[in-house]
């Protein structure tokens, strides 16, 4: 225990002498490019209560959930020999549940990026 507290101590000081270190060297030249606040590489205009198309947060929220559950598919292809049969029957309504919420989700027109998907 003692080694991990001088390795989180030793790594909490080099921290603070590189963060130091770049805010004392670094250069300072402000302008009106780097005070813009970044968008995602679109350029701000108008109102900052406009908000972007549902799309967007709707691919980030379907990729992180069918990423999840494809490490929970890999660790089951890791181990499949020693979970044998049962292992495979509950693998299998794994991915028939994936498959059927899938099915949820672009009968709903989650997949659809047009203007012409359901709302």
């Amino acid at each position: 225990m003692f080694a991990m507290v001088v390795y989180f101590v030793a790594i909490a000081a080099l921290l603070g002498v590189i963060l130091f270190l770049a805010g004392w060297l670094g250069v300072k030249n402000q302008s009106v490019e780097k005070l813009r606040p970044y968008e995602s590489g679109v350029i701000p205009t108008g109102l900052a209560h406009v908000a972007y198309p549902a799309p967007f947060y709707l691919v980030a929220v379907f990729f992180m959930i069918f990423q999840v559950e494809a490490v929970y598919i890999f660790s089951w292809a890791i181990a499949y020999e020693s979970l044998g049969w049962k292992g495979w029957f509950q693998i299998t309504f794994f991915i028939f549940v994936l498959l059927i919420s899938l099915l949820y989700i672009w009968k709903k027109g989650g997949l659809s990026w047009g203007p012409a998907g359901k709302k």
